[in-house]
C-alpha cells in the first residue's frame, strides 16, 4: 500500500481537527527540519525513531539491460531506524 503526502496530511488533518492547508505545511516544515537537522547530527524523536546520515563511497555500477558500466558517485543517505516501541507495534 502506498501512502503519499496528500494522505498522510489528510490524516493530520482529520485527527487534529486541523485545515488541510495547515496541515500540509505541518507536514513539509517537518520533513525540512528533519532532513536539514539531519545532514549535521542525529535527530532523534521519542518513542518514535532516528534519522541520521551515511556517507556512501563512490563505486562501480552497472546497467543489467546492456551490461554497460558506469561510475555512481559518493553522495549521502537518509536513514530511519524505528524506536522499540513502534517496532512492537508494527511486529
Amino acid at each position: 500500500m502506498s501512502f503519499g503526502k496528500k494522505d498522510i496530511c489528510k490524516n493530520i488533518s482529520s485527527k487534529a481537527l486541523i485545515s488541510n492547508d495547515n496541515s500540509k505545511k505541518f507536514f513539509i516544515n517537518f520533513l525540512n527540519l528533519v532532513t536539514l537537522k539531519s545532514k549535521s547530527k542525529i535527530v532523534k524523536i521519542s518513542n518514535f525513531g532516528t534519522f541520521y546520515t551515511k556517507n556512501t563511497p563512490q563505486r562501480l555500477g552497472r546497467n543489467p539491460k546492456t551490461k554497460e558500466e558506469f561510475v555512481i558517485s559518493k553522495r549521502s543517505k537518509l536513514f530511519f531506524k524505528a524506536s522499540n516501541k513502534v517496532r512492537n507495534i508494527i511486529n
